[in-house]
């Protein structure tokens, strides 16, 4: 049989829809349904799961097969109901990225085009190098530093580290491993993202080489036991290697001084690097807000979300990183098959591959890009700061209540507060605060997280919607307060 008799030699693809013209017409069914509920999120608070909605879901031996209009069916009715809910304008549970419109229209373009970013010469490289370039501007970094996109600040953190470690041990490193080598210690406040010690984990050095440093009573690490720390390890023999700075903690949103921990790495010989995952977005923020991330541009590196607080669709982070060659020796190394060429789709740089440890890579830099295009810096700023004012909102509404209390300063976005001050045990206090949050994502009206302040549970609030207002903090406080009041009273 020649090539040319094969049965597929003119056979449509098996997996094309059969109908391009009813595929249209049900994608165009769905497009609508997407719309809808971004345009009402108010009415798609979290929900959660009856054991028949899991079932549902079941693929069995995936032998059933869907037409398109029961697929829509499927998707409309079995998976878009449960989502997180954090489009909706009351979810402050944790630092959840809230999406935008525009990246509905980049994902479908990202999902059409299929584009592998690792590298070679096309559209997509392009797209993600002009985001990088954006983000050195954004941030002050140098015009020749290297950055990457990646799933987000976990990721970027092990990035940024494995270029501390490839500085702190040289190349060899790449080849030999740690072993023998003398034990590499770095630094971090205490409530930094356990994202440090997962890198520190995955990098080979252990956790207990993250070394947790007092804070100040603002918030801040302590420079001066940071230096005592340092002294005593390097007293021990150990080679301390990096300071990790903090522009937005976890729990209340405090910072580092971070001119002030650059100022110690560079006398110190030690990398520096800033954890702002969603903090470090105070950059586009009205002052004071913005001036707290200053000191942030003299990182070594730095990692942030853009699905946090620039409100894209999940996932996508970044890292930047200010040394480029140390960037590249770090990751780089191409196989025969992968090696470049000097035109044709082989060709172009930068290859993302070289600068990360994907080698496959998607095309996240769209939908930042279509944001950017869509609303520019400053209305996304102005959404940032909103915010921050509706943070000062809520804890100003709970200091003016005397059966609410405020149990941290409030730095940015994200307010501590104890519904239950009333009750004199601790522990029921405690109690209160965690059934509070339970009950009230049960029943949709909001979203709370709780969180551990001196040993104590405290309700957690953490404001990154843009599409909050000042009624949901009202409708929240009192939710609290009703519910508060019924768990009292029952007790």
């Amino acid at each position: 049989m020649t090539a040319k008799q094969s049965p597929a030699y003119f056979t449509p693809s098996i997996l094309d829809p059969s109908d391009w013209d009813e595929f249209r017409d049900q994608a165009h069914r769905l497009l609508d349904t997407c719309i809808d509920r971004l345009e009402n999120s108010r009415d798609y608070p979290w929900r959660p799961m009856s054991q028949g909605d899991k079932s549902a879901l079941s693929l069995g031996d995936a032998s059933r097969t869907s037409s398109n209009e029961q697929l829509v069916d499927d998707l409309e009715n079995l998976i878009m109901p449960f989502a997180t809910g954090n489009t909706h304008p009351r979810f402050f549970g944790w630092v959840h990225g809230t999406g935008l419109a525009s990246s509905l229209l980049a994902s479908m373009v990202e999902a059409t085009m299929n584009s592998n970013c690792g590298g070679r010469d096309h559209g997509a490289i392009y797209t993600e190098q002009e985001v990088i370039e954006w983000c050195k501007r954004c941030f002050s970094f140098p015009a020749e530093a290297s950055g990457l996109l990646v799933t987000g600040t976990s990721q970027a953190t092990v990035i940024a580290l494995a270029c501390a470690r490839q500085n702190a041990l040289g190349k060899s490193s790449r080849k030999e491993g740690i072993q023998g080598e003398q034990r590499l210690v770095g630094y971090a406040a205490n409530g930094v993202h356990i994202a440090a010690s997962k890198a520190f984990e995955l990098l080979g050095l252990g956790n207990r080489s993250l070394r947790k440093i007092p804070c100040d009573p603002g918030g801040a690490m302590n420079c001066r036991a940071l230096q005592e720390k340092v002294s005593e390890d390097r007293g021990k023999g150990l080679k301390p290697f990096c300071v990790i700075g903090t522009a937005g903690s976890v729990d209340t949103g405090a910072f580092d001084n971070l001119a002030e921990l650059s100022d110690f790495c560079s006398k110190n010989a030690l990398w520096f690097h800033v954890d702002g995952a969603f903090g470090a977005w105070a950059r586009l923020a009205d002052p004071p807000w913005r001036d707290l991330v200053n000191g942030m541009e003299l990182a070594d590196s730095l990692a942030f979300d853009f699905h946090k607080w620039m409100f894209v669709q999940y996932d996508c982070g970044a890292v930047l990183v200010r040394n480029p060659e140390i960037h590249r020796s770090t990751f780089s190394g191409r196989p025969s098959y992968l090696s470049s060429q000097n035109q044709g789709l082989g060709g172009g740089e930068p290859w993302f591959c070289d600068l990360g440890i994907d080698l496959s890579r998607g095309f996240k830099a769209l939908k930042v890009w279509t944001a950017l295009r869509a609303h520019g810096h400053r209305t996304l700023g102005k959404a940032i700061s909103r915010c921050c004012y509706l943070a000062e909102t809520m804890g100003a509404i709970i200091e003016e209540n005397e059966d609410l209390e405020l149990v941290t300063p409030i730095k940015l976005n994200i307010i501590c507060f104890n519904a239950a001050p009333m009750l004199s045990d601790a522990t029921a206090q405690d109690r209160v605060n965690r059934d509070i949050a339970q009950q009230l994502q049960l029943s949709g009206e909001v979203v709370l997280s709780t969180t551990s302040i001196n040993d104590r549970t405290v309700l957690r609030a953490a404001i990154t919607n843009h599409r909050t207002c000042g009624k949901d903090i009202e409708l929240t406080i009192a939710a609290v307060k009703r519910t508060r009041d019924s768990l009292v009273c029952h007790r």
